[in-house]
């Protein structure tokens, strides 16, 4: 079962299977949805809003809608993975008592989900169960996969709930460093900020900070700073009735034509797509 991709047009349920000898993921990446990144093999590098880390084999990372992402190599870049992305809507329809079945999903930006060898052969089974369904796309199908969905989320989540989860160390002290600029960026995006700012700031040389920061993170320091904005404006179309040019002033770009550009760039749409979907 090698390159399933899945996705049901209206941006609330997706599949992608994929074995790869090396990848990097090549877009900016945020979603509306939850996604689970489910490492059947190999080795991953993870960077989550503002900080790296290493996943195994094995291991389950749950993100919540709107959490800046990518994943890149390891020294062993051959892999085997499993993307869900579902939109919190159908956790919902479930039942009344969802919100505590799934709360460790509401209560973290992010989840990594370390899993006991029993709990494994449980998520590897599901898996290849949506896999299968997605695959044969016999009647209800899309019901079915999202059926297994949740049962894994569950699994995950009693996981959670059953283990104290140790904070996970940043693979490097490089790492760290990074993962405080990114921070950084996250609480100040509004203002203007520059490399050669961040830099001073931190005691960095500029040419250090734009090597190591699209080392440690995958992204270069113009596209995350751009992708915390978007990010940010995103959510504003969606939550408020606030205009397009204030938003973009809101989130610190200087021009809203450049906005506008910036904004379909890193979402594939135009600012007034999300305020008409609100």
């Amino acid at each position: 079962m090698e390159g399933i991709q899945f996705d049901n047009g209206k941006g609330t349920f997706s599949v992608s299977h994929r074995k790869a000898l090396s990848h990097h993921m090549p877009t900016n990446h945020f979603h509306s949805t939850y996604e689970i990144f489910y490492l059947m093999s190999g080795k991953r590098e993870f960077f989550i809003k503002d900080r790296t880390l290493v996943i195994n084999e094995g291991d389950v990372i749950i993100i919540s809608p709107n959490i800046l992402h990518r994943t890149t190599n390891t020294e062993k870049p051959r892999h085997e993975r499993l993307i869900v992305n579902i939109h919190e809507n159908y956790m919902a329809s479930v039942n009344g008592s969802y919100m505590d079945i799934l709360q460790p999903l509401f209560e973290k930006e992010y989840l990594v989900v370390n899993l006991s060898l029993h709990d494994r052969l449980s998520i590897e089974a599901l898996s290849n169960r949506i896999m299968e369904e997605i695959q044969d796309q016999k009647p209800g199908f899309e019901m079915f996969a999202q059926t297994l969905v949740l049962q894994l989320l569950i699994i995950c989540c009693r996981h959670v709930k059953q283990n104290s989860i140790e904070p996970m160390e940043s693979p490097s002290p490089m790492h760290e460093r990074i993962s405080e600029v990114a921070r950084y960026i996250n609480n100040h995006y509004m203002q203007e900020l520059s490399l050669h700012l961040l830099a001073e700031k931190f005691y960095i040389s500029p040419y250090y900070l734009s090597r190591f920061f699209k080392e440690a993170t995958g992204f270069t320091f113009v596209e995350y700073l751009n992708s915390v904005r978007i990010k940010e404006a995103k959510k504003l179309l969606e939550r408020s009735s606030m205009k397009v040019n204030l938003i973009s002033k809101k989130v610190g770009f200087g021009s809203v034509t450049h906005f506008g550009r910036v904004f379909k760039s890193v979402t594939g749409y135009a600012p007034l797509y999300y305020r008409k979907e609100k």
